[in-house]
């Protein structure tokens, strides 16, 4: 069973939390879902704790992301305001959930990290 598509399920979906330019960048990747929501939640409340200006959500080596997934950011985005929570680098298919669940138009969605930092 071991690497079987399965597999990537139990990697961690956050890779890393760093502070940039008086903001956090949370790094996740994977798939994004209620197995792991928990998870991100964490990560995210952690960010949040810290006082940032702003968090950006790496988005680029994320697969897939579910309602659940998607839930938790909207809370997130929630506790900080409007500007305080921006998406970075999602890919074709993750882009693709956030425009069709209408979630692009709430949260600010850029091509970069460095892009979602400046601005």
């Amino acid at each position: 069973m071991e690497g079987d598509s399965v597999s990537p399920l139990r990697e961690p979906p956050v890779r890393g939390i760093e502070q940039r330019d008086g903001c956090a960048v949370v790094r996740l990747a994977g798939e994004l879902d209620l197995y792991n929501a928990d998870d991100v939640r964490a990560a995210l409340n952690q960010a949040i704790d810290a006082s940032p200006e702003r968090i950006v959500v790496d988005m680029a080596e994320v697969d897939f992301v579910d309602s659940t997934a998607l839930g938790v950011l909207i809370e997130a985005r929630s506790k900080l305001g409007h500007a305080g929570l921006v998406l970075a680098a999602p890919q074709l298919e993750t882009r693709r959930t956030l425009q069709v669940s209408g979630l692009d138009r709430h949260l600010p969605v850029h091509d970069s990290v460095d892009d979602a930092l400046s601005a």
